[in-house]
């Protein structure tokens, strides 16, 4: 287990996680904490591993569950993971033991991106400009531009070699508490036949129309509106 660095915004009652994606960091959630603070939550984020402020190591699913885990607060009213750290929450769901988890265009078929993926995320992150980040999300704000690039500046690459070596199928049996998944419109791992599984094991399914992988970004009204009743 690693300790991470965690962030922490608010003084309300209720508490709520954020768990960021791959080659971002705790400040992709800028947004979100804003709105969730004025909800009354107490709201503490995370740097997974090789990301951010925390430290660099190996690069494994468990591993970032573990850290979670061994960084974040047990018993919260609200658990958020976008991508990878979707995934990474799904892994530490039974010990995090959130009253209430949501997992944003979750990374459980990584398996299905193709191959190259890695070296093309590798070339886009050393290559990234303020321009070429607008091009490629011409819906983000300006304070997600300028996330996105600081948080590009800390990620340690080695964690995009690590990737295509992770087992493809992390698509949970069942949820071990009350879940949501939240698709984009078009999800980059997520089928429909997997989101059929999905519903048929027990998790609620919500798809936010005109929104790519990075829903919470994309859209922050679409992202809490699908929210509706979780938080």
């Amino acid at each position: 287990m690693m300790r991470l660095f965690t962030h922490e915004r608010g003084d309300g009652e209720k508490l709520a996680l954020l768990i960021h994606g791959g080659m971002s960091d705790h400040r992709t959630w800028h947004a979100i904490e804003d709105d969730l603070v004025g909800r009354g939550y107490r709201v503490v984020s995370c740097d997974l591993r090789g990301h951010g402020q925390s430290p660099h190591g190996a690069y494994h699913p468990d591993l970032l569950a573990d850290d979670l885990v061994e960084s974040l607060p047990a018993g919260a009213d609200l658990a958020i993971g976008h991508s990878m750290g979707a995934l990474s929450l799904s892994l530490a769901a039974a010990r995090l033991a959130p009253a209430r988890a949501v997992y944003s265009e979750p990374g459980f078929m990584l398996g299905r991106l193709p191959a190259g993926s890695g070296d093309f995320m590798l070339a886009m992150v050393d290559s990234a400009t303020e321009e070429s980040v607008r091009a490629m999300n011409p819906l983000w704000s300006d304070k997600d531009i300028e996330t996105e690039i600081a948080g590009f500046a800390l990620f340690d690459r080695d964690f995009l070699k690590s990737v295509g070596e992770f087992p493809g199928d992390y698509l949970p049996t069942e949820p071990v508490v009350p879940s949501l998944v939240q698709l984009a419109e078009q999800s980059l791992c997520i089928t429909p036949e997997d989101a059929a599984a999905l519903a048929e094991r027990g998790f609620e399914v919500r798809t936010v129309p005109g929104t790519g992988h990075c829903v919470h970004r994309d859209s922050v009204e679409g992202f809490m509106a699908s929210l509706d009743g979780w938080v």
